[in-house]
């Protein structure tokens, strides 16, 4: 048998043993937790981010005014003094990683490779005009901006013109999805168009960045008509919808697919006359060479086999749906 002495001295070298595996874990969590910092810390000062926090808390005020405040006047004093704030704050170095988060009805969107946000949002005119404002931000230490002029009112082929930033087919964004196409890499912007009273608009967009250059719109949309075999190739692609229609439209990542619904004529209320609402079915765009291609009709999936091999309640006789005795009160 071993003495006490040896007893003890074999559990302090456990416990010093333990106490080594405990500081290396801890040693390693925490400098996992600071790299993990050093590329997620934005890369300010103390001042800088003063100077952020600052013009943040103004933002953040001046637009929920932009969209909240009942006297049109008031919303375009606060629209203009947002769009110079907001350049101020910009002009801060790294101001790029700066999220704003306080501007709560300001559309800040990224791509995947984070190489520029824009800034978008809406200014509500009357109920049959609406304005929008928005800015493309590049990822540089110092400030590279492109600002984006809403003309979506001038725009007379909406579905085939190639629009510079200042003749900008003006929305709000919700998302964006990047892809490859011959000619280099490009954007699709989702955006949503409040357009009138009685009829909403949603659109995807083609952002092309080139040398610090922005041009909107690219032949990438293809629709082919197999009934009298012809195709039409599309710069965006527009639907005009009802207001009190839901209309859903964005890439979805399961099916590798842009779905949107399919629409159909319906007629509208007092003063609006036909419209165009849901039908419950979808149409989807599918990426092919570069190019996103109509697919007019997603089918069901049907499953190959039942889900399960037997009914729910066969063999249970007897039994409950939970699988218990009738009568039984467990």
């Amino acid at each position: 048998m071993r003495s006490t002495s040896q007893f003890l001295a074999s559990n302090h070298d456990k416990s010093i043993y333990m106490l080594i595996r405990i500081f290396f874990f801890v040693a390693i969590l925490f400098a996992a937790t600071q790299a993990g910092r050093s590329q997620t810390q934005p890369p300010f000062d103390s001042s800088e981010l003063q100077t952020l926090r600052s013009y943040e808390d103004t933002l953040g005020l001046l637009s929920f005014l932009v969209v909240n405040d009942s006297l049109p006047e008031n919303r375009f004093l606060a629209c203009r003094n947002l769009i110079k704030t907001l350049v101020k704050a910009l002009k801060t170095e790294n101001s790029f990683h700066y999220p704003f988060e306080r501007m709560r009805t300001v559309s800040i969107q990224y791509p995947a490779d984070s190489t520029f946000r824009i800034f978008t949002w809406q200014l509500y005119v009357d109920v049959n005009e609406y304005h929008y404002y928005g800015a493309i931000q590049l990822n540089s230490p110092e400030l590279q901006l492109i600002p984006l002029a809403d003309r979506s009112f001038n725009v007379q082929a909406e579905e085939q013109d190639i629009l510079e930033p200042r003749n900008w087919y003006g929305a709000l964004y919700y998302n964006i999805y990047d892809f490859d196409t011959p000619e280099g890499k490009k954007y699709l912007l989702f955006g949503y168009n409040a357009y009138s009273f009685f009829n909403h608009k949603k659109l995807i967009d083609v952002l092309t960045l080139k040398n610090g250059e922005a041009t909107f719109g690219a032949p990438v949309f293809v629709y082919h008509f197999p009934e009298n075999d012809s195709t039409v190739v599309k710069n965006r692609v527009v639907f005009t919808y009802s207001a009190e229609a839901a209309f859903k439209m964005n890439y979805d990542e399961t099916l590798g697919m842009i779905v949107y619904d399919h629409l159909t004529p319906m007629g509208g209320n007092y003063g609006q006359g036909m419209t165009l609402v849901p039908d419950g079915t979808y149409e989807a765009l599918k990426l092919k060479n570069g190019r996103w291609v109509w697919v007019p009709y997603i089918e069901n999936q049907i499953l190959d086999e039942a889900p399960r091999p037997e009914p729910v309640l066969d063999n249970r006789k007897g039994k409950d749906l939970l699988g218990k005795e009738k009568g039984s009160r467990e």
